[in-house]
C-alpha cells in the first residue's frame, strides 16, 4: 500500500527488497530507474495548486518514461494552471476520478504525502510501490524508495539528473519541461540555490537547441490583464512593519472574486516585495474558499529561516521560502503569523 507503515515491505520486479518507509536513506538512482523500467503502468503526481516545478517536473518525467514504452498517467488534483497551459503534454494531465490501477506511482516536487491531494491519494492508496522525488529538505520520505536532495533548486534539476545519467529519453519536448521547472523554481535563476550544475544544466538544453527565450517570454511576459490587476492591488495594500524589514499582503476572497483571479495568476507576485531594499522577509497571506488562509513567505537573509516560522503553523519547505496553512479569518491569521516572523527578524539584528 502507498500508505502503509514502517512494518511494511514491497519486492520489486527488479528483486530487490525495500521497506517501507523509514526516515529512509536515499535510495540510489539506480534504484529508482530500475523501478521505473520494471513497471508498466505507472501515475506521476505532484502536489496540489501545481507550480512551474510541480508541473515541469511530473510532464518532463512522464514524456521520458513514454518514450521508454510505460503506459504513464500524468495525475494532478488541481489540474494545470492556465499561465502553463503552453507546456508539452499538458493536454494528456488528468484529474481525479475513475479508479487507477497502476504498478508504480511517483510523487515529485511534493514535500508531504498529503500535498498530493485527497483524492489521488485516495486513487494510488493501492499501488504496489511509491517513489517520492523531491528538493524540500522538510520531507520526511514518505515513499518505499525516496530520493531527496534539499541541494537542488528545483526538483526538475533531479529529473532532469536522472534522466541523463541514465540514459532516458529527452527530447525537446522533455527539455521544455524541465527548462520551466528549473527557471520558475529558481526565479529565473536569481535565487541563491541556484548551483553551477543548474547553468550546466541549461547550456546542455541550449546546445540540444532549447528555444530558452521563447520559454522565457511565455513564463514572464504573457500575463493576463487580472494579474495585473492583482498587482497593482498589491503595491496599493502593502504593509510594512519591523521598521520595513517585512513587507505583507492580504488577498481576499473580495479580491480574488472581483478580478476573477484563476489558478497560476499570485505565482511570482512575492517576488516583486522581495525587491524592496529594506524588506528581509516578505509573506502573502490569501483567502481559500475552504475558509482556511494560504500562507507563502520568503527570506532574503540566510541567517532567517521562514521553514521554522512555517512549522510553528504546520507548514514547511525551504530555509529562504516556505509556505503554511492558517485558520481563517484572514486578518487574525495574519497577525498570529506575522508576531513570530517579527520575533525571529529582530533575533537577527
Amino acid at each position: 500500500m502507498l500508505g502503509a507503515d514502517a512494518s511494511s515491505s514491497c519486492r520489486l520486479a527488479t528483486g530487490v527488497l525495500c521497506d517501507a518507509p523509514r526516515m529512509p536513506a536515499n535510495a540510489t538512482t539506480a534504484e529508482i530507474v530500475a523501478a521505473m523500467r520494471a513497471a508498466q503502468r505507472i501515475a506521476v503526481v505532484a502536489h496540489v495548486r501545481p507550480d512551474g516545478d510541480a508541473v515541469g517536473s511530473v510532464l518532463g518525467l512522464v514524456l521520458s518514461l513514454r518514450a521508454l514504452g510505460k503506459d504513464v498517467i500524468a495525475l494532478l488534483e488541481d489540474g494545470v494552471p492556465g499561465n502553463l497551459a503552453f507546456m508539452p503534454g499538458t493536454d494528456t494531465v488528468i484529474q481525479p476520478g475513475e479508479p487507477l490501477n497502476v504498478d508504480l506511482a511517483i510523487a515529485v516536487d511534493t514535500a508531504t504525502h498529503e500535498r498530493i491531494g485527497a483524492q489521488c491519494k485516495a486513487l494510488l492508496d493501492a499501488a504496489p510501490l511509491l517513489i517520492n522525488i523531491d528538493h524540500h529538505p522538510t520531507n520526511p520520505g514518505y515513499g518505499q524508495l525516496n530520493f531527496i536532495d534539499s541541494a537542488s533548486p528545483a526538483t526538475g534539476q533531479i529529473i532532469y539528473n536522472l534522466l541523463s545519467e541514465h540514459g532516458l529519453p529527452i527530447d525537446d519536448a522533455i527539455r521544455q519541461n524541465l527548462f520551466v521547472a528549473i527557471s520558475t523554481d529558481t526565479g529565473s535563476f536569481q535565487f541563491s540555490s541556484t548551483n553551477a550544475r543548474t547553468h550546466r544544466i541549461v547550456a546542455e538544453m541550449i546546445e540540444a537547441g532549447l528555444d530558452t527565450a521563447r520559454l522565457a517570454q511565455l513564463v514572464y511576459q504573457s500575463y493576463p490583464v487580472r494579474r495585473l490587476e492583482l498587482l497593482r492591488a498589491m503595491l496599493n495594500e502593502m504593509k510594512f512593519r519591523a521598521e520595513g524589514r517585512i513587507v505583507s499582503w492580504q488577498l481576499t476572497q473580495q479580491l480574488i472574486e472581483q478580478t476573477g483571479m484563476e489558478p497560476g495568476d499570485t505565482e511570482g507576485l512575492i517576488d516583486t516585495l522581495r525587491m524592496i531594499d529594506s524588506v528581509v522577509s516578505c509573506v502573502i497571506f490569501e483567502d481559500t474558499d475552504h475558509g482556511k488562509v494560504r500562507v507563502s513567505s520568503r527570506s532574503k537573509d540566510a541567517r532567517l529561516d521562514v521553514s521554522t516560522v512555517c512549522a510553528q503553523f504546520g507548514g514547511g519547505g525551504h530555509r529562504m521560502a516556505a509556505g503554511a496553512r492558517m485558520k481563517g479569518p484572514i486578518g487574525e491569521a495574519a497577525e498570529k503569523f506575522l508576531q513570530v516572523l517579527e520575533h525571529e527578524v529582530r533575533r537577527i539584528d
